[in-house]
């Protein structure tokens, strides 16, 4: 890799970090801002919830967008709307403005990774791409990990509006940098934009994230109209997005060339990033609830529990880059897939009432060494098998997985854990029995979807190290 080039991918790496980092970091201030701005827990869950749909509806477009635009152009525009959002929460005096600022920061956040992901698969030499990726995984499995620590910190000594304003000179840094020294690496082609497409996707994607994030507020007593008719738009608008995306390839028309998806290797990488992110980030929703409302630890507590998992996948992420270049993806994947489902049934048979905060994070160390293992190989296995000219629709599929897979697992645990604590306190349960046997329950349930992943890793190859790829320079 070229000095340019390599500016270029540390570039994007940093900013990718920051602008990520903000997906988590709402959940831990949601109390805080319920007091401050007088609103509800149903209302200030669409600060996180509004962030994810933006995310959901804008990151199918990219892998288009990524097409027309030069790496500097979409890098402008990302870290431009991200900046711009992160003032606007900054400034803002209550909840509306808030949330305007979280769709705006979600809308150049949905840009950054496909960016990312298609600047180095471009970039990067074939027998070296474990390595880059390894990075990679840093931002997009540490980031989410460390947000709520991060915000317990800020919190317990600045008021909330300086989890954004800490973090809008790092943007403007970044956007300025990019601005001087960003240079282009990726040839723009003209396509033209297939409207129809592109209200499908915000149908079928936004409809399932919307649903999905609404099943958590479902306790026992059925399922709300509202919720039960996102879902059902969502899975029809996806249904005819596909199939509109299927007849439109053919002309190389499609928004989003699911082509790709013939590659075994990619669609059981795909199948198996979906898993991973779902144990992820039902994970990271259930122990600051487990940890606060059963053991009754403070916020600053629970962050700082959850940082050493976020920091081992950090220190894992490039150590399992290299071993991928040199021995593949199985060998990584098998023990990661095992230390998951090991972490998760611990954590389902053995967190109680009573249960020592040092268990707590021992499940979790375990379960971030095996998520370290996965992330790196299954990237780099599937955008490896796709060809040079489609990077940015895999990258853009890979992207879109990550937060419908990510949204289906906090709908999944909440839903259980509501349904469970529901029932139990029906039944005459104290609330913290009530909720101990929902967490519990949440991960059984988790700890169940994470056994079909073990099987998967099987089935993944690594990209050829010696492979001639059409349009690497």
């Amino acid at each position: 890799m070229s000095p340019r080039d390599r500016l270029a991918v540390a570039l994007l790496l940093v900013s990718t970090f920051v602008v990520i980092l903000n997906e988590t970091i709402m959940g831990v201030a949601l109390p805080r801002l319920m007091d401050d701005l007088a609103i509800t827990a149903g209302t200030a869950q669409w600060l996180t919830t509004g962030f994810l749909l933006t995310m959901a509806v804008v990151i199918p477009v990219t892998g288009f967008f990524l097409q027309r635009t030069t790496t500097r152009g979409a890098f402008l525009t990302a870290m431009g709307l991200f900046s711009l959002g992160t003032l606007v929460c900054a400034l803002s005096p209550g909840f509306e403005m808030l949330l305007v600022g979280r769709v705006v920061q979600a809308t150049g956040t949905a840009v950054m990774l496909p960016l990312l992901m298609t600047t180095v698969m471009t970039v990067t030499p074939p027998a070296s791409r474990g390595r880059t990726m390894g990075n990679i995984s840093i931002v997009i499995s540490v980031a989410p990990a460390v947000g709520p620590t991060l915000s317990g910190l800020i919190l317990s000594v600045l008021d909330w509006r300086w989890m954004f304003g800490l973090v809008l000179p790092v943007a403007l840094a970044a956007l300025a940098l990019g601005a001087l020294r960003l240079p282009d690496v990726t040839q723009p082609r003209h396509a033209r934009v297939d409207v129809v497409s592109v209200v499908l996707s915000a149908v079928a994607f936004g409809g399932l994230v919307l649903g999905m994030s609404r099943v958590g507020e479902v306790v026992a007593g059925g399922l709300q109209p509202a919720t039960a008719a996102a879902l059902v738009a969502g899975a029809a608008g996806l249904t005819l997005f596909v199939a509109r995306q299927l007849r439109l390839q053919r002309t190389d028309d499609a928004l989003l060339d699911l082509r790709v998806f013939r590659s075994r290797t990619f669609a059981v990488s795909v199948g198996l990033m979906a898993i991973m992110m779902m144990a992820l980030f039902g994970v990271i929703i259930m122990l600051p609830i487990y940890a606060q409302d059963v053991l009754g630890l403070d916020t600053l507590r629970t962050g700082l529990m959850l940082l050493p998992g976020g920091l081992l996948m950090g220190l894992l992420a490039p150590l399992v880059g290299r071993a991928y270049d040199r021995v593949g993806a199985r060998p990584l994947l098998l023990p990661g897939t095992v230390l998951v489902s090991t972490a998760t049934w611990g954590m389902a048979l053995l967190l109680g009432e009573q249960t020592q905060p040092w268990l707590l994070v021992a499940a979790h160390l375990t379960m971030s060494a095996g998520l370290a293992l996965v992330f790196t190989p299954l990237f780099t296995s599937a955008l490896g098998a796709v060809s040079a000219d489609r990077y940015s629709y895999g990258s853009a599929i890979i992207g879109t997985v990550q937060q419908v897979a990510g949204a289906a697992g906090t709908a999944v645990f909440v839903t259980v854990l509501s349904a469970v604590a529901a029932d139990r306190a029906a039944d005459g349960a104290s609330t913290l029995v009530a909720t101990a046997e929902g967490v519990h329950a949440a991960f059984l349930v988790g700890a169940v979807l994470t056994l079909p992943a073990i099987a998967g890793a099987l089935a993944v190859r690594s990209a050829p190290a010696g492979a001639a790829v059409a349009g690497h320079h």
